[in-house]
């Protein structure tokens, strides 16, 4: 899971690229980069959070009107400089490419570039084989001359790549001497939304991402999402050219709304606000239904991404709400950290319990999910350190028993606290007196309940082992866990 960005604008769009990093950091905090161009490619990127990488130096030397911008979450372990996007390539025109996702069948992608293609690659990352196959089916003998002409030929391009590639991908690119290239996989599993603001001369600028979080700060109305299976062009005169290559079945990622995005985004045309809301409402009926003699005194979320739909939990259960557990905010998200180790340290340090809020109280935890349950067990040890009566746990979201080869960090099914345990015993293990899932059914529920988003099926292969792309099966899970465990023995990763 990244954060991808692409502006094409009547000014510099350095700055506003890197506000969108700002904007975007919680998709990724390991690495981030930027790429702009007028007459020829401008680059700079590092390892670490935006604001220590990006100053006025660094950033005054990225001139242009257009460009894309990246901020790195690694699904596989550590990583080098050099897997660091955007990627890109000089020829042919000279060609930059960010992409959030995973492609599946990485290995024989790679086995085609080198070999068949003849070209070098420099990582692992699947990100850069997606650049190179996409940058060869856009080397012509003849180059396109019209705008019209380069779109079709885009076209030829992209749809090759979906006939190829398989998995997960949402693409912004920039080609020199031509304009700003997106495009977004046919099932339309990682986010891409698009916005439109006027620049005061008649014409427009437009901006894509994977969150639409910036939009408001940077003068932008959000316009919706780009369509699975479509491909959009802006050409260096302003001309826009879209066209839905492919149409299959509607299957964002449904982990988007648990827990990725932000809760002030619209994706796919669903607040994902409104969307926890109604997580927190369902699960609260599940309970009354289930645990009716189980009432808490008292309902705190992990935070910070819970505590939308623990507000809704509290209020339907009619009992007080209370951020018991403050969170400091100077510490990164520990799910998305990427080693275990540091991800159990951090959770102390990152959270800080109110006695007074806990003490000799019946306290009802709420969390987005329970994915390896180590942050989940340290949490209800917090609370009877400080004296809690007794502990319940609500989980907006169902037991994550799968992988995601998708772009999330879920790398392998030992991993999963529900990969091997059931319920009774997950709630054992985690010491607390009543574990509550949401189920499936309500999950979608939540998602889907309101707004035209034409989504015909969330993704939820990491809940229900249904690999909508149709491209996992018993060999490929154990190659992709194989591939995994190895980048994280000292290999470079791949993904993005």
């Amino acid at each position: 899971m990244c954060g991808i960005a692409g502006i094409y604008s009547h000014g510099p769009v350095a700055a506003e690229l890197y506000d969108s990093i700002i904007h975007l950091q919680h998709r990724g905090q390991d690495a981030a980069g930027i790429v702009t161009y007028d007459n020829r490619m401008h680059k700079e990127k590092g390892v670490g959070l935006a604001k220590e990488i990006f100053n006025d130096d660094n950033i005054g030397l990225l001139t242009g009107n257009i460009g894309i911008s990246h901020n790195r979450y690694p699904t596989q372990g550590g990583f080098g400089h050099g897997e660091v996007q955007p990627f890109w390539t000089s020829v042919p025109y000279g060609i930059a490419l960010a992409h959030n996702g995973n492609l599946t069948n990485y290995n024989d992608l790679a086995a085609e570039v080198t070999k068949t293609e003849t070209r070098y690659l420099n990582t692992t990352s699947d990100s850069e084989v997606l650049l190179h196959l996409f940058a060869d089916d856009l080397h012509q003998e003849v180059p396109p001359q019209t705008n019209e002409e380069f779109f079709d030929l885009l076209c030829e391009a992209v749809i090759k790549i979906f006939q190829k590639v398989t998995g997960a991908y949402s693409v912004t690119s920039v080609i020199i001497g031509k304009g700003l290239v997106v495009f977004r996989d046919p099932q339309g599993i990682r986010p891409l939304v698009r916005g439109e603001r006027s620049n005061g001369n008649g014409g427009k600028d437009y901006i894509f991402a994977s969150e639409n979080t910036m939009f408001y700060a940077l003068g932008y109305k959000p316009k919706g999402t780009v369509l699975p299976g479509e491909l959009i062009y802006i050409s260096e005169d302003g001309s826009v050219f879209s066209r839905r290559l492919v149409k299959k079945e509607f299957n964002p990622c449904i982990f988007e709304y648990v827990y990725f995005a932000r809760p002030d985004a619209t994706l796919n045309d669903v607040s994902v606000y409104r969307s926890r809301l109604r997580m927190g409402q369902n699960l609260a009926q599940a309970w009354k239904h289930k645990n009716p003699n189980k009432i808490p005194d008292i309902v705190i979320p992990a935070p910070s991404t819970a505590n939308t739909s623990a507000l809704s939990f509290a209020h339907e259960l009619g009992v007080r709400y209370s951020e018991g557990l403050y969170k400091n905010t100077f510490i990164g998200r520990t799910f998305i950290m990427p080693e275990q180790t540091e991800r159990k340290k951090s959770v102390r340090y990152k959270l800080v319990p109110q006695e007074t809020e806990i003490r000799d109280k019946k306290v009802l935890i709420m969390d987005d999910s329970i994915v390896r349950g180590n942050t989940s067990r340290e949490i209800v040890r917090m609370l009877k350190d400080f004296g809690a009566k007794e502990v319940y746990f609500a989980c907006a979201c169902p037991p994550v028993q799968n992988p995601c080869f998708y772009g999330v960090d879920m790398p392998t099914k030992a991993e999963l606290i529900a990969g091997d345990m059931d319920e009774t015993e997950i709630e054992k293990y985690l010491e607390v007196d009543v574990l509550l899932y949401q189920n499936i059914k309500d999950l979608v529920e939540a998602v889907t309940r309101k707004g035209n988003h034409y989504i015909d099926r969330p993704c939820m292969a990491c809940l229900d082992g249904k690999y909508v792309a149709d491209d996992i099966n018993h060999a490929k899970t154990i190659e992709m866990e194989i591939m995994r465990n190895d980048n994280r023995s000292g290999n470079q990763p791949q993904g993005a």
